[in-house]
């Protein structure tokens, strides 16, 4: 069965950081480019960070500056360095390749920035 399993998500205060992680099994996902996405109550799913099988990275403007993501084939595993957060950043997070494939969203990992 191959999943995509995210965590690290928690409640913290503004300005403060998180790392999400997104565990990959049942394939290897080092030939596919992967993003991460975040839906936020009453909103659409939105992509907010990409990278390529070869490291290039893109980012929403919303969180160009604050967010870095990276992979570890070795470990099948993509994160989410989350900086600076904001109260408006807060969402449930998923990852998923780039583009998205409907079977591969998982229960994504909550993100609350509140003081």
């Amino acid at each position: 069965q191959v999943q995509l399993v995210e965590s690290g998500g928690g409640l913290v205060q503004p300005g403060g950081s998180l790392r999400l992680s997104c565990a990959a099994s049942g394939r290897r996902f080092s030939i596919n480019a992967m993003g991460w996405y975040r839906q936020a109550p009453g909103k659409q799913r939105e992509l907010v960070a990409s990278i390529t099988t070869g490291g290039t990275t893109n980012y929403a403007d919303s969180v160009k500056g604050r967010f870095t993501i990276s992979r570890d084939n070795a470990k099948n595993t993509v994160y989410l360095r989350m900086n600076s957060l904001k109260p408006e950043d807060t969402a449930v997070y998923y990852c998923n390749t780039y583009p998205s494939q409907y079977e591969y969203w998982g229960q994504g990992t909550q993100v609350t920035v509140s003081s």
